[in-house]
């Protein structure tokens, strides 16, 4: 008998190996996974985890014909494989991928993480996509949300229309694979260490980070201010190779460049830090730092807030603030290693009760079983 064949699609094979642990719950609870996104360096990893992949061409311009494009190699690859359900992640795979699989009357799961810098801005773009999503929302079996603030936006703006959503603990995290660590003190001097682990863009916070890092050792060198991620991104907030190396030349930060496993990074780290305006889902990199046991400092922004209680496992700051930022950094150096080792019992905890990863991959398997074709 052929296995039921499940299609999820991405706008990188990276994206979709991040978040590898649902194709496997998938595949090991008898159905076949095929990925359709843009061939790159992690499309080879999701086929070795037993996924197909179809590479599927996605700029991320806003020309109208290459999204035509993009709409008619979705319902030509969907109308091959006929898969019993289309599961979409990031902008366009959850416009054109689910419309595509409305027209070949394909049931569709969406995940809205995150609405990104364009919702933080008015504009004619803004209210396009803000179309293109009711339009291809309005037929979704299920609409999965990371945060409430994003329910409330996509109800109040009459974007989703229909009861047919629900609310994830953001993507989850792997309890087992990020376990409570007590961090390393060799690698700097013993030096304390603030991680910031995000794709390198303005829209980060990344120039708060640098800005706060300066302010902070100028009164207190025993610190040290690190980068982690991918710079030259496919992005038009992304920070330049060439302005990171200046910072780093400055000696106000050090660049770590990419890695694909954190918990080396984050081990060494005594807070990781995310000063992200974007519009986040929740971010992954805190989900992971707070399983990992470490204090969090992050913005009061959609979706960062979701991961700290203020003054019990991290601090919040305002965004945009490279001021409060610091004094936040400032408030963690003046804790006590005890009370710094509390806060990040604290995260851990927080974790455990709302954020395991083993309640996003249930959610999915009930939708699926729910079904209505």
């Amino acid at each position: 008998m052929e296995k039921k064949l499940i299609a999820m699609s991405y706008n990188t094979s990276h994206y979709g190996w991040i978040r590898s642990n649902v194709i496997k719950k998938f595949l090991s609870n008898g159905y076949s996974v095929v990925v359709i996104s843009p061939r790159d360096n992690y499309t080879q990893k999701l086929e070795e985890i037993g996924a197909r992949h179809i590479d599927i061409p996605m700029k991320m311009d806003k020309n109208p014909f290459s999204d035509i494009l993009l709409l008619l190699k979705y319902y030509t690859t969907l109308k091959k494989e006929r898969p019993i359900v289309f599961l979409g992640y990031t902008i366009k795979p959850n416009i054109y991928g689910s419309i595509a699989a409305h027209m070949l009357n394909i049931p569709v799961i969406n995940n809205i993480a995150g609405l990104g810098a364009l919702f933080t801005k008015r504009s004619w773009v803004t209210q396009l996509v803000k179309s293109l999503y009711k339009f291809s929302l309005s037929r979704s079996q299920k609409v999965f949300f990371q945060n409430k603030d994003d329910i409330d936006l996509f109800i109040s703006e009459k974007i989703v229309t229909h009861k047919n959503y629900d609310l994830l603990p953001g993507s989850g995290v792997d309890l087992e694979k990020y376990q409570h660590t007590l961090t390393r003190k060799d690698l700097y001097n013993g030096k304390l260490v603030f991680l910031l682990i995000a794709r390198m863009l303005w829209d980060k916070g990344v120039q708060e980070f640098v800005d706060a890092a300066r302010l902070v050792k100028s009164k207190n060198n025993n610190v040290e201010f690190l980068l982690l991620g991918p710079a030259d991104v496919q992005n038009p907030t992304a920070i330049s190779r060439d302005t990171i190396e200046k910072w780093v030349a400055e000696g106000v930060v050090k660049y770590l460049g990419v890695s694909d496993d954190v918990r080396n990074e984050i081990g060494t780290a005594d807070c990781v830090v995310l000063p992200s305006y974007y519009r986040e889902g929740v971010p992954r990199s805190l989900l992971e730092a707070a399983a990992m046991g470490k204090p969090i400092i992050t913005t009061n922004a959609v979706g960062c807030k979701e991961v700290v209680d203020d003054g019990i496992n991290g601090y919040l700051c305002n965004a945009r603030d490279s001021h409060d930022l610091a004094e936040k950094i400032t408030k963690i150096i003046e804790l006590t290693e005890e009370e710094r080792k509390a806060m990040g019992v604290n995260s851990r905890k927080k974790v455990e009760q709302y954020f395991d990863e083993e309640i996003v991959l249930n959610k999915y398997l009930n939708a699926i079983s729910e079904l209505k074709s």
